[in-house]
């Protein structure tokens, strides 16, 4: 299995507040690193985040659909997976790339262990393309960072939650955006992130950063941070790899 774990992927753009379908991200290689492992016509699947939200869910198939030929990335076959049709995974052995979407972390973890996907990737020779929620959900232990107000402040809110068991890597996506976030009257990162990186280490991507996991090699592209035990040190600048 070949998996791209992305903090973005790219594939649509807001004009005039609709959204369009546009070229996949093309910073640090990410595009040309995806057109290097994709399979010519495709056959996709797209595991949605929240598998009630049938307009975005909708929306994110439908930019995807124009944005992967528009990108140079064949597809034959493309599709999403939500609770309209949640026997669509039973074909998996069948679908050359899963799309792994971004959202709610928890909600998305939630339905990924009601279509028993886990399960379902022991035996599966694919690829997978994952971004944002999709890239944590990947972990063997997944960081489910507060996301929505109320979550850091909640006693019984489960940051660590088990996750699909692709990789031990815990990403934290959009870290350009966020890093001066606030939630719950707390700072995102100093007061949450770093007191929940005790004990554990989250690597932090931003937007154009990914990592490539290929049989037992992990490489990470792009500007990335290690935060581990209330620290935070830069790993990765753009243009440049590390092997993880």
């Amino acid at each position: 299995m070949k998996a791209m774990l992305t903090s973005s992927l790219g594939g649509s753009c807001k004009v005039n507040g609709t959204r369009i379908p546009s070229v996949l991200i093309q910073y640090n290689g990410l595009l040309d690193r995806l057109k290097s492992i994709w399979i010519q016509n495709a056959k996709v699947l797209i595991i949605c985040a929240d598998p009630t939200d049938y307009e975005k869910n909708d929306s994110v198939c439908a930019c995807l659909k124009e944005a992967f030929p528009m990108s140079g990335l064949s597809v034959s076959y493309i599709d999403k997976c939500d609770d309209r049709n949640l026997n669509v995974v039973d074909n998996l052995g069948n679908i050359d790339v899963l799309i792994l979407a971004g959202g709610h972390v928890p909600t998305q973890n939630k339905f990924m262990k009601q279509l028993r996907l886990k399960e379902r990737l022991l035996h599966y020779n694919g690829i997978i393309v994952a971004w944002s929620a999709g890239s944590m959900n990947c972990a063997d232990i997944v960081y489910a960072g507060p996301e929505f107000e109320g979550e850091a402040v909640d006693p019984l809110y489960e940051r660590w939650i088990t996750g699909l068991g692709i990789t031990n890597i815990n990403v934290f996506p959009h870290f350009q955006s966020l890093k001066d976030e606030y939630l719950d009257g707390l700072r995102l990162i100093e007061d949450i992130t770093f007191a929940d990186s005790v004990g554990h280490e989250i690597i932090a991507l931003n937007d154009g950063s990914y990592i490539m996991l290929d049989d037992e090699k992990t490489t990470l592209y792009g500007e990335a941070y290690m935060i581990k035990d209330g620290q935070q040190t830069q790993i990765c600048k753009n243009g440049e790899y590390i092997t993880l």
